[in-house]
């Protein structure tokens, strides 16, 4: 299944690099997306020697269908608004 990085987790004052917000296709609600809680989720870079870096569920962000992913490390920048993998 494919999910679409939104944002980071953040604050008023603080960002948390390694988790972020996530929207996955065709999910529209929050009793649908508790279903995805505890699944892996892989990122891939579009750079020349590709990275991944890996993580999982932890949790619904609201009631339109967001999740909330921790990964292994902080996420670039450049990740916000690039696709997920949901295993």
């Amino acid at each position: 299944m494919k999910a679409v990085i939104s944002n980071f987790r953040r604050g008023r004052h603080t960002i948390r690099g390694n988790q972020l917000i996530i929207k996955p296709e065709g999910i529209d609600n929050a009793e649908q997306a508790k279903s995805l809680i505890g699944k892996k989720v892989l990122w891939t870079s579009n750079a020349n020697e590709p990275k991944e870096i890996r993580g999982e569920i932890t949790a619904v962000h609201g009631r339109n269908g967001f999740l909330r992913a921790r990964f292994e490390r902080g996420m670039p920048g450049q990740a916000l608004g690039t696709e997920v993998n949901i295993e």
